[in-house]
């Protein structure tokens, strides 16, 4: 079995260091100069529509597609000519589950474990210790035909873990499930990254990477077209929003009025009764115009200050919104990976 993987320098600070990856398929160019940055021990998430590269983009982080240019390494190793290193040190969970149907959980989390060289009786301990993590334990000897879709992505996200990689690829990991378990499946990512773990989470879903990444990647037509955290990427679009509910819908003139001359900006009335909107560049300035509505006797139901969307952020800077992509073409590389969900 693979050992958890130790850190031997400051060099082994970033899990990803890729500069411009390249990869074209016949005439079309699927990646497209990528560059990423992943810090160890973080959960980093690549966000894009269908089409946009992401999982051409982890196939070749994770070896299974060579580079057309550009470079990578994964803790300092080159991922096409320490491709065999690389592969010890990573977990990758794809969008199509990699189970035998015919079998049940245990035979297949015993069976990728003697395959990773556990011996029999590791590979059992191994497998229960797997099932009970993701709540498969009652499942155990289920035909996997009788599955849900979130048992099945719970499995093979189980199966990828075996080894205990130090990096483990999730490309696209909730697709499909229902929130309730999309849910357990965050939680689960949470715990990978606080025993050690370094998650690179592809995802189209913006709540997703909203809840989970510490940093974001936007991909777009094969490149990275914005890159930060949440806030740095939600900032960049524009400053929050102050919305306010005025109690007397009489008062909402009275109250736009005040608004606009306290935070020197143009508010809008909802079509909400009695609620206002307003860019708040300034937040020092809210408790002034608390202050000054409170001595005009404009008495408020609620206030709420709103930061732009990831969905804001998605439309802003591709012009288009994170699930709508012109062509509907899926990634070249998922057809040949549909089948992959695999330790390597």
């Amino acid at each position: 079995m693979n050992q958890p993987y130790k850190k031997t320098g400051a060099a082994e600070e970033w899990a990803i260091e890729a500069h411009g990856l390249v990869k074209t398929f016949g005439s079309n160019r699927a990646v497209d100069g990528v560059d990423l940055k992943v810090k160890a021990g973080t959960i980093y998430g690549v966000l894009g529509p269908n089409g946009a590269g992401k999982t051409t983009t982890v196939s070749m982080l994770a070896t299974l597609l060579r580079p057309d240019g550009g470079s990578a390494r994964v803790f300092g190793h080159d991922v096409v000519k320490e491709s065999q290193i690389v592969r010890q040190l990573i977990g990758v969970t794809g969008q199509y589950a990699s189970v035998d149907e015919s079998l049940s959980a245990t035979e297949n989390l015993i069976i990728f474990s003697r395959l990773l060289g556990l011996g029999k009786a590791e590979a059992q301990t191994k497998a229960a210790e797997l099932l009970e993590e993701f709540g498969l334990t009652e499942a155990a000897k289920r035909p996997l035909k009788n599955f849900s879709g979130g048992m099945r992505r719970r499995l093979d996200l189980a199966a990828s873990l075996i080894a205990q990689p130090p990096l483990i690829f999730l490309d696209e990991p909730t697709t499909g499930l229902d929130p309730r378990t999309r849910s357990q499946m965050w939680d689960t990512i949470r715990r990978l990254v606080n025993t050690g773990s370094t998650v690179l989470l592809t995802t189209q879903y913006l709540e997703e990477a909203d809840q989970l990444a510490d940093r974001i990647a936007v991909i777009d037509r094969g490149k990275v077209v914005a890159e930060g955290t949440v806030d740095e990427l939600k900032a960049s679009v524009g400053s929050s929003s102050l919305q306010l509910r005025v109690a007397d819908p009489k008062h909402v003139a009275s109250a736009r009025h005040i608004v606009e001359r306290i935070l020197s900006v143009p508010a809008t009335v909802s079509q909400e009764v009695g609620k206002l909107t307003a860019p708040m560049a300034d937040a020092d300035l809210v408790t002034d115009l608390l202050v000054a509505l409170r001595q005009a006797d404009i008495r408020l139901s609620e206030m709420s200050v709103q930061k732009p969307t990831l969905d804001e952020v998605f439309l802003t800077i591709t012009g288009h919104g994170v699930e709508k992509e012109e062509n509907g073409d899926s990634d070249p590389v998922v057809e040949s990976n549909k089948a992959k969900a695999v330790h390597v």
